[in-house]
């Protein structure tokens, strides 16, 4: 078995381009904030940042000048209110201009799933009837090739479609995998497999790598095979202040203080310049961080809730 691990330093130099299109994709779950923070560290520019919900990690490279183009279908800080780092990019030009390109959440779901099956476009009824192909021009109408045919859901005359996304790398967190690249999610998976299956290069970052073996006794909870990984990167606490199932929960209090630092250009550079900046990694991170919150993993602690074992036995090998 070839192994794929890598430490984040090369991962990022190796595979983060400048002008590339980037996902770090993560539906509330397993978002690589460690990747994050080492592409601001690694100064890249112009990039086009994919993603269904740029929240705080998109925000965050954003104010640090990473980013020309945002696409995406959601907008804010979960649970908290708008990205302050944003409106100041689009509204005023600070630190520097950014565009949209807006979706909605399926419209972004199927842009990865054309993506990943290498089709031309991705039909999305729901367009139907709003204004967003007004001020996207990417989403356009095409006539339906199956009109007459009796049914209530293919009797319209045109239907709307969105061209697919296939992001120059894509950034995966997730909980374990082998050193093949092999990887298992659990809890919330979002659009990880589709992601993986669009993007020309991978880096997939995991809480633990374990044994082939451990992966091939639960094949089940595989959710996309090495064949797509470029590299592999170990990296406890990665998606902090995100959560991974069964690792962490999600430290709602960052995503509240976020709120007041974001609000102002010079608190926020000021938080960049210590937190990102200011540590040479990670793992530097994780320590200034358990020195501030000496009691956050206690805090963050999961708990267990047990899945029931399954048999896969019953296979009469030759």
């Amino acid at each position: 078995m070839t192994t794929k691990i890598t430490d984040m330093r090369t991962a990022i130099s190796a595979h983060v381009h400048d002008g590339d299109c980037v996902v770090i994709e993560g539906f509330t779950a397993c978002i690589c904030f460690a990747a994050a923070h080492e592409i601001i560290r690694q100064g890249r520019r112009e990039l086009t940042l994919c993603r269904m919900t740029p929240d705080l990690v998109y925000e965050q490279m954003i104010a640090a000048g990473c980013a020309r183009k945002l696409v995406f279908s959601y907008l804010g800080n979960p649970g908290v209110g708008s990205l302050h780092c944003v409106r100041r990019a689009v509204e005023r030009g600070v630190p520097r201009a950014l565009e949209l390109e807006e979706y909605s959440h399926f419209g972004m779901v199927g842009r990865y799933m054309a993506g990943a099956a290498r089709l031309p476009f991705f039909p999305v009824r729901s367009y139907s009837g709003t204004d967003q192909p007004k001020v996207n021009p990417r989403i356009k109408f095409v006539p339906n090739p199956y009109d007459g045919v009796a049914s209530e859901f293919t009797h319209v005359d045109s239907v709307a479609v969105v061209p697919p996304l296939n992001p120059d790398v894509a950034i995966l967190h997730a909980q374990r995998a082998d050193a093949a690249g092999n990887t298992q999610m659990w809890g919330l998976l979002g659009t990880q497999k589709e992601v993986a299956f669009a993007a020309e290069r991978v880096i997939v970052v995991v809480e633990e790598i374990v044994d082939s073996a451990v992966i091939r006794s639960d094949p089940n909870r595989t959710v996309f095979p090495g064949l797509l990984v470029d590299v592999l990167v170990q990296q406890p606490y990665g998606a902090h202040p995100s959560y991974a199932q069964g690792y962490y929960d999600r430290d709602n209090q960052f995503y509240l203080q976020w709120d007041a630092i974001s609000r102002d250009e010079d608190a926020t550079q000021a938080w960049l310049r210590d937190w990102v900046h200011g540590v040479d990694d990670w793992e530097a991170y994780l320590l200034k961080l358990e020195s501030e919150r000496p009691d956050i993993w206690e805090r963050l602690a999961p708990g267990e809730a047990l899945a029931q074992p399954v048999n896969y036995g019953a296979y009469a090998q030759a």
